[in-house]
């Protein structure tokens, strides 16, 4: 029988070594001894960790305490300098409207007349130049709308510059123009081979054929942009009557501005851009930047400054600033407006912000010294067009909103020794808002929307700007807005944009930087911020409305 328990009996007394050894550990030292060792282990432990909080105080005192300060001081500084740039630009327009100053009063206009002899022969010949890229839905609009224009049909050619590739929008071009031709329309396609340079190196073949060297003027409309008939007949005048004007821009409006809150959001931000920074600029220095349609030059010009160049994505800036330094001067004229279509769905609209925020600050960074060295305009001028033009509105504008709004004020947070005074956050902002919005009166009850949609689009924008100075991957990104055009208005939506996921709306950039205002809204609460956590809540809802695909149509 005992031999029968001996295993049993082992089993049973290595269960209770290994039970022992488990609880009290694999040391066999007095459990005295162990007491002792424990209480010596935690003192070492606590004395590591008032270390490792001595160490954290010391860097956060000498190192980020002050690199935070300077960023502030850096912040507050820009918020001047645009605050001062965006009140200036106001003063000069409510000069404009006291003294009722029209491009009119300005320069010498007077209307085209057939002449009783020649007939429309004293009439200049003008080239209507219309780029597109397989805009399919917006395509016809634009052609028809170009083909009503009241000009004498001897002295106009309409010229479609198509790069096109998808067959079936190539189609239905070729089909629209023999239609027009039919009409006894002068308007013609040109096609390339190749997409070289974008619509700039298709703008610049397309003048090099031999029925454009007889023109001495050239519009530009692009192909969602519908001009009114009289639009000849009331720029044209300009450059007949002044030979030192080389641009006439009108201004934009937008057919679907009403579609969703985020074209109501654009509309606002344009509406500012035109009639106070680009009636400014003409009045000031009649300098401005070109919008790439619904504009009139004047050939000779252009051929002086050496033509449309692609080396950036805004071929259209860049044609301005060299034809401006050369000496010539451009008209703005607020009362003439021109139909188009804003992006109304966002992924578009991010593509093109990028476009407009990249290119600018490319071309700031290669025509600086173009810029200085230039002899032909005076210094004022060039430093109008180096400070205001673009490096205020350009650059600091939208690294200001972003890096101030979005990243210094909700990291101030945890640092309460450093005061922000209540003027940068609060009343330059709102200023600022004002001065916006008083373009667009009424869309006045969505400022606040408003501000916190440029909040989110800044960041946007001040990726594009730092990728255009430093010359980053993306500078050369072209992507072609979308347009939906009638689609919108017969509620075709469904055969133009298909359906995605909810992954693929979800946009990670704005998540994140959401992710983040939220957490420093929850610490800001929690401590005592007791306004600051409101904008906050805001902001990261913002972020994430705009993250998860919940803004435009």
């Amino acid at each position: 029988m005992s031999l029968f328990l001996k295993p049993f009996l082992f089993l049973y007394d290595s269960t209770l070594s290994l039970l022992l050894l488990l609880f009290n550990g694999w040391s066999l030292e007095d459990p005295a001894a162990a007491h002792e060792r424990l209480e010596a282990d935690n003192k070492a432990a606590q004395s590591e960790w008032l270390q490792i909080q001595y160490l954290w105080r010391k860097t956060r005192s000498l190192v980020l305490l002050p690199i935070f300060k300077g960023l502030v001081i850096m912040c507050l500084v820009l918020s001047i300098i645009v605050f001062f740039e965006s009140f200036y630009m106001n003063i000069v327009i409510l000069f404009v409207k006291l003294l009722r100053r029209k491009p009119e009063k300005v320069y010498k206009w007077e209307a085209m007349q057939e002449d009783v002899e020649v007939g429309s022969e004293n009439y200049p010949m003008v080239l209507v130049q219309i780029p597109m890229y397989n805009e399919k839905e917006v395509f016809q609009l634009s052609i028809a709308a170009i083909c009503s224009l009241v000009w004498p049909s001897s002295r106009l050619v309409v010229q479609v510059v198509d790069d096109s590739t998808d067959p079936v929008v190539r189609e239905g071009v070729d089909i629209e123009i023999s239609k027009w031709q039919s009409q006894g329309i002068n308007i013609r396609c040109e096609r390339r081979d190749n997409r070289n340079g974008y619509k700039a190196g298709a703008m610049k073949e397309a003048l090099t054929h031999n029925y454009v060297k007889q023109c001495d003027f050239v519009a530009v409309f692009d192909a969602d942009f519908q001009p009114e008939p009289d639009y000849l007949v009331r720029t044209v005048p300009f450059l007949v009557h002044n030979p030192e004007v080389a641009l006439v821009q009108a201004r934009w409006i937008f057919v679907n501005a009403n579609k969703c809150l985020m074209t109501r959001m654009q509309e606002m931000s344009l509406n500012y851009h035109f009639k106070v920074e680009q009636e400014s600029g003409s009045t000031r220095h009649a300098f401005f930047g070109f919008n790439g349609t619904a504009g009139v030059w004047r050939i000779s010009a252009m051929e002086a400054a050496g033509g449309w160049k692609s080396r950036t994505t805004v071929e259209d800036m860049d044609l301005a600033v060299r034809v401006g330094l050369h000496g010539w001067k451009f008209v703005y004229l607020n009362d003439l407006t021109v139909r188009n279509e804003l992006p109304s769905k966002f992924k578009a609209y991010r593509f093109q912000q990028h476009r407009w925020s990249c290119g600018p600050a490319n071309l700031f960074r290669k025509m600086t010294m173009e810029i200085i060295y230039n002899k032909r305009v005076s210094i004022w001028k060039k430093f109008y067009v180096i400070y205001s033009f673009f490096f205020v509105r350009k650059v600091a504008v939208h690294f200001l909103t972003f890096f101030f709004y979005c990243i210094i004020v909700p990291t101030s947070v945890f640092f309460p020794e450093i005061h922000i005074p209540l003027w940068s956050t609060i009343y330059v902002p709102s200023m600022i808002s004002i001065f916006h919005t008083m373009a667009t009166p009424r869309s006045f009850y969505l400022v606040i929307i408003w501000i916190l949609f440029e909040n989110v689009m800044a960041m946007h924008r001040t990726k594009g700007t730092w990728i255009g100075l430093l010359e980053g991957g993306r500078v050369n990104e072209w992507v072609v807005t979308e347009k939906l055009g009638d689609a919108l208005k017969n509620k075709l939506l469904s055969t133009v944009v298909q359906r995605k996921s909810y992954y693929e709306r979800v946009n990670s950039k704005e998540v994140m930087v959401g992710i983040y205002i939220l957490g420093c809204a929850l610490y800001g609460m929690i401590n005592g911020h007791t306004w600051l956590h409101f904008y906050l809540f805001l902001q990261a809802t913002a972020f994430f409305v705009s993250g998860f695909g919940y803004v435009g149509t």
